[in-house]
């Protein structure tokens, strides 16, 4: 990496810094006028955005970039205008009998500069969604987005430069060498999106400063197949899951347990669910490329692997004339599969979704937890016992019940992973206080007994703290 790339990018990150010191508690009035800003910076640029985002794909669905990217990020402005007065207010807490009567009170304060590592397969929404909540809680913002969506991220740079002051919100692009120098920066907190091996040289990085950092990452999210669940209803929603973006989607289903005298039944339901969504493939505008021939290469080497291995391969559509130039992934169900096989092993991140039978819920259970905790678990069925089981006895990031995905787009509710899918949450009031200090307070009173704990000691002493013993 040169030198002038380098020193720009720290002199941005000064600039951002000395605007900081400059104000450090922005008013509510400040904190609503950039996210104004964003909102108008979405709806007035909503096509421009689709078509970068699209032409880096090959072909990526306007639609999908509605719903999931501009959507989203949207709802999240709204959310954040609507509750932000009573994030920011401070809020009185009790006060310790034995501190009594003093007061105390917890008071949200901006961080300062905070650091976002965006990816591709989301550019808008993992960029800009973070960025809500850290501009909503004060801070300044940095955004750093993928190199493999390159008209995008120059877009949005552009854009953001037209709506903010670069010591405000400003977008830097470049490189791998230059996301590594941005995650060396001394960042106020470092929110990076990516892959756990990334996201593990990320948190080395940090520890350098002692950085906070979160890590939304991903893994290999399961599927579990009630024996009593309604199987059309559940391949619909797992096939429309799996194949938004063409699986390239961290919280996507990763693998289905089956029942396994339902497990033949199950497959042809979801060939049956992914030809009524998607018709055809080539000619598709609705279907969402691979976004490069590595990422593509690396898929089909996981099938390849996987069929070498005894696996089963359905092919849930023809080959179509024109796929191998679009990029547009035949989606793929693989049976007979083993941990033995890689795609059993790495996160698919594409339209391939293998499929494997268990015989009683403490055998999938069980499967589950013996790998690394998911980002996410999926599970479909009736039996809320069943449900129960699932839900007390494994662990992820997030959960949604009869349905795929849905759980991340709730501003209510955290967003993050566990373990190597990743640590630290965001979205909605979680995500004002992952960008914010709650500041103690406590304020002692002129009446305070505390002098009488203080040196010299005596029996006094001891009388009161055999008293404050019974208090407690």
């Amino acid at each position: 990496m040169s030198d002038q790339p380098r020193a720009e990018l720290v002199t941005l990150f000064q600039a951002q810094q000395a605007a900081f010191a400059r104000d450090r508690l922005p008013s509510l009035a400040v904190r609503l006028d950039r996210l104004d800003r964003l909102q108008r910076l979405l709806t007035q640029n909503e096509e421009r955005i689709a078509t970068a985002i699209s032409t880096d794909f090959g072909n990526r669905s306007r639609h999908e970039t509605a719903i999931a990217e501009v959507f989203i990020v949207l709802g999240g402005i709204a959310h954040t205008r609507k509750h932000l007065k009573r994030w920011m207010a401070t809020r009185r807490v009790a006060t310790s009998f034995h501190s009594l009567p003093g007061s105390s009170w917890i008071t949200p304060q901006p961080l300062g500069v905070v650091g976002i590592v965006s990816p591709w397969n989301y550019p808008l929404q993992l960029a800009l969604a973070p960025a809500v909540e850290a501009l909503a809680a004060g801070n300044r913002v940095l955004i750093k987005p993928s190199e493999l969506t390159p008209h995008f991220s120059e877009l949005l740079a552009q854009l953001i430069q037209q709506h903010f002051a670069a010591d405000e919100c400003a977008v830097v692009t470049g490189d791998a060498d230059l996301a590594r120098e941005f995650v060396r920066l001394p960042f106020d907190h470092l929110f990076f999106t990516g892959s756990t091996a990334v996201g593990r040289q990320v948190g080395m990085a940090a520890a350098a400063n002692l950085t906070p950092v979160t890590l939304e990452l991903g893994g290999k999210s399961p599927v579990i197949i009630d024996p009593d669940c309604d199987l059309e209803d559940a391949a619909r929603k797992i096939a429309a899951g799996k194949l938004l973006n063409a699986g390239q989607t961290c919280i996507a289903p990763d693998y289905a347990l089956v029942p396994a005298d339902r497990l033949d039944a199950f497959a042809q339901a979801l060939v049956r669910a992914a030809r009524r969504l998607y018709p055809t493939l080539a000619d598709n505008k609705d279907y969402t490329s691979i976004i490069n021939p590595r990422h593509q290469a690396r898929l089909q080497g996981l099938v390849d692997d996987a069929q070498a291995r005894g696996a089963r391969i359905l092919p849930t559509h023809e080959t179509e004339e024109g796929q191998a130039s679009t990029r547009k992934m035949t989606p793929v169900l693989l049976l007979d599969v083993n941990d033995e096989m890689s795609v059993m092993q790495e996160e698919i991140f594409g339209p391939v979704l293998p499929l494997r039978p268990y015989l009683n819920l403490e055998e999938a259970i069980g499967y589950v937890n013996a790998h690394p905790r998911p980002l996410a678990l999926y599970w479909f069925g009736r039996n809320t016992a069943h449900r129960d089981q699932v839900l007390r006895e494994t662990i992820s990031g997030g959960v949604t019940l009869n349905d795929t995905l849905y759980h991340v787009a709730q501003e209510n509710l955290p967003f993050g992973g566990v373990g190597p899918s990743g640590s630290g949450a965001y979205h909605g009031e979680t995500g004002f206080h992952l960008f914010s200090k709650n500041r103690p307070v406590f304020a002692q009173s002129r009446f305070s007994g505390a002098r009488l704990l203080q040196p010299p000691y005596g029996k006094l002493a001891d009388r009161m703290i055999r008293l404050l013993r019974k208090l407690v």
